[in-house]
């Protein structure tokens, strides 16, 4: 028999790298993601970014996989996703000189209430 992945009560951590990101409102930002370690599903929080003292609080509240809403995102894969909540100013683009920023979260359908 095989045990889940993330069992009932276990929080499950998460990491996407951002490539590029489209700022719409102060609040909710528009960003090129690949999945580093997941799963990452619609309603994950994401409270810090590597290697940064930056305060963010971000909800993932849509995920585009070639243009289609999907649920969640496995790792290596990318999306379009979009993040609502504080922090959203901290969020970087890619270039060829700084790498791809990493925020880390972890995935609340994980969490036992």
């Amino acid at each position: 028999m095989t045990e889940p992945l993330a069992p009932v009560g276990h929080v499950v951590e998460l990491e996407i790298a951002i490539d590029q990101v489209t700022v719409v409102t102060p609040t909710e930002a528009t960003a090129t993601v690949r999945c580093l370690l997941g799963p990452v599903r619609l309603g994950a929080r994401f409270d810090r970014i590597r290697g940064s003292t930056a305060v963010i609080d971000l909800e993932l509240t849509q995920i585009l996989a070639y243009r289609r809403p999907v649920e969640e995102l496995d790792p290596v894969h990318s999306a379009l996703v979009t993040l609502r909540g504080a922090g959203i100013q901290h969020l970087t683009c890619a270039t060829p000189r700084t790498p791809w920023q990493v925020v880390r979260g972890t995935d609340p359908a994980g969490v036992d209430d």
